[in-house]
C-alpha cells in the first residue's frame, strides 16, 4: 500500500477522496464474492487483481511509461486493441461503474445523464482513479450522444481522438469504419512513434484473438446443465479483460478454464435448483455487481451476458488470414462492426443475439438491464420484449442506476419474476 500511496501522488491524485474509496471496497469484494460458495480456486488470481485493483495494472503501467511507452484510455469495445499493441502501446478501458465518482460527473453534466458517462468525468476530474490519470490519449466512440459530448469536456484535460462509428451496418459503413481504424493507426504511430507494420498487427491479431477464444470457453462451459462457475464471479472476469495484460489474461482465463472442466466432470453446481438467467442490455463496468448480486440471492443464476461486458466483446474472431495491412484493417473493420450495439440502425442482429443464446444457453428467463438516461437501449428494449414473446421466452426489463435506493425494490420484481420461472 506505502508503494501504491507513492505512485498515485506521483500521478497528481487526490489521496485523501480516493482513501475514502479504498475504504469501501473490500467490504463490497466480501459480500459479492467472497460470500459466495463452492467458488473456483482459480479464481484466486481474478481475486487479487480486484483486491489491488488500482495498484498491480496501474503500477506496471507506470513502469511502461517511464520506459517510453504510450498508454491509450478506451472506452468501448469497438475500439479496436490490436491497433494499439501493434504501435507498441497499451490499451485499458476506463468504463467507470461506480456511484463514488457520479457527483463529480454532474459539476459538468446534466443530472439526466447516463451514470456511466458522469462516472468517467468524476474519475477524471476528482483524481480519484489512477487508470484515468495514467493514459496519455484518449480514444473514444459516438457510440451515444452522452459519450460524444462528453468527450469534448474530456479532450479539454487530456489529449482526445474519437472515431466515428457508422450508424448502420451497409458494405459502404463497413468500408467508412475500415477508414477510421487506418485514421487511428495514423493517430497511434505518431504518438507512440512507432510504425504498424504487417508483421506487427498480425501478431496481435493473434494475441487479440487467443483472448476471445478464452473467454468463449469461459462461456461456453456455462452452458453446461450445472452451472461450474457464478455469473457474479464470470462478470468479475469480463471487467478485468478490459485493462489486464493480454497475454496473461488469456493464460489465467485458460487455467481456470481447465479447473471448470473437472468441475464439469465431477458435477459439481454452484447453484443447484437456481433458475438460468440471461442479463441483456447495457455494459456492467468495474465495480458495478449490482443486477448479478442481486438476481444470485433470489434463486437465479446468470449464466449468459448479452452486454458489452459478455459476449459482445469477444464473439466473433477477426479473420487471420490477411497480409497486406489494407487486408488486415477490412478483416478488423467486418469483425468490430459484427458487435450488435443498440447505437444501430437498423438492429435486428441484437434481437436475433439474445434469442440464439438463450437457446443456447438453455436459460429460462431473460432480464433486460437499462441504465437510466440511456435512451438507444431503453427504447430497444421495446422491441427486444416483443420479439421475446414471439419467442416464447419470458423477459423483465429493470432501469437502473449505481446506486443502491432502487436495490430492495429490484430484489422483489427478480424474486416474483424467478417464481414465474418454476
Amino acid at each position: 500500500m506505502a508503494d501504491n500511496y507513492a505512485m498515485w501522488k506521483e500521478l497528481g491524485m487526490d489521496i485523501e477522496t480516493h482513501d475514502m474509496l479504498c475504504e469501501v471496497l473490500p467490504g463490497a469484494i466480501g459480500d459479492v464474492f467472497m460470500s459466495q460458495e463452492n467458488r473456483p480456486e482459480k479464481m484466486d488470481f481474478f481475486d487479487m487483481v480486484l483486491a489491488d485493483v488500482h495498484g498491480i495494472r496501474p503500477a506496471e503501467l507506470v513502469e511502461f511509461r517511464k520506459n517510453g511507452g504510450k498508454v491509450f484510455g478506451t472506452f468501448c469495445a469497438y475500439v479496436p486493441d490490436e491497433v494499439i499493441f501493434a504501435a507498441g502501446g497499451i490499451a485499458t478501458g476506463l468504463c467507470a461503474g461506480s456511484q463514488f465518482w457520479v457527483p463529480g460527473g454532474e459539476r459538468y453534466l446534466p443530472a439526466n445523464t447516463c451514470p456511466l458517462i458522469k462516472a468517467m468525468l468524476g474519475a477524471r476530474f476528482d483524481k480519484t482513479c489512477p487508470f484515468y490519470r495514467l493514459a496519455d490519449m484518449y480514444i473514444g466512440e459516438n457510440t451515444c450522444d452522452g459519450k460524444k459530448k462528453a468527450y469534448e469536456i474530456l479532450g479539454t484535460d487530456v489529449p482526445m481522438h474519437v472515431m466515428d462509428l457508422p450508424q448502420m451496418k451497409r458494405d459502404k459503413d463497413i468500408v467508412k469504419w475500415a477508414d477510421e481504424i487506418k485514421e487511428l493507426i495514423a493517430v497511434v504511430e505518431e504518438v507512440t512513434g512507432n510504425k504498424v507494420t504487417p508483421e506487427a498487427l498480425s501478431e496481435e491479431i493473434k494475441v487479440i484473438n487467443a483472448k476471445r477464444q478464452a473467454l468463449q470457453r469461459l462461456y461456453d462451459l456455462r452452458k453446461n446443465a450445472k452451472a461450474p462457475i457464478s455469473g457474479t464471479d464470470t462478470l468479475l472476469i469480463s471487467q478485468i479483460a478490459y485493462y489486464d495484460d493480454p497475454k496473461r489474461f488469456t493464460q489465467m482465463v485458460n487455467v481456470l478454464c481447465d479447473e471448470l472442466d473437472q468441475r464439469v466432470a465431477d458435477g459439481v453446481d454452484v447453484a443447484p435448483g437456481a433458475k438460468r438467467i440471461l442479463i441483456s442490455g447495457t455494459p456492467m463496468a468495474i465495480p458495478n455487481w449490482k443486477m448479478h448480486n442481486i438476481i444470485e440471492t433470489s434463486g437465479g443464476v446468470v449464466v449468459c451476458e448479452e452486454t458489452c461486458t459478455g459476449t459482445r466483446y469477444f464473439e466473433g474472431q477477426v479473420d487471420e488470414s490477411g497480409e497486406t495491412l489494407d487486408e488486415m484493417v477490412m478483416n478488423i473493420a467486418e469483425r468490430y462492426m459484427g458487435i450488435n450495439c443498440a447505437c444501430f440502425t437498423p438492429n435486428e442482429g441484437r434481437f436475433d443475439d439474445v434469442i440464439r443464446l438463450a437457446k443456447e444457453y438453455n436459460v429460462d428467463g431473460v432480464i433486460d438491464v437499462n441504465l437510466k438516461f440511456c435512451t438507444t437501449y431503453d427504447i430497444e428494449g421495446y422491441t427486444l420484449e416483443q420479439r421475446l414473446n414471439e419467442a416464447g421466452i419470458k423477459v423483465l426489463g429493470i432501469e437502473t442506476d449505481y446506486t443502491d435506493n432502487d436495490a430492495q425494490q429490484i430484489k422483489t420484481r427478480v424474486e416474483a419474476f424467478i417464481e414465474t420461472l418454476a
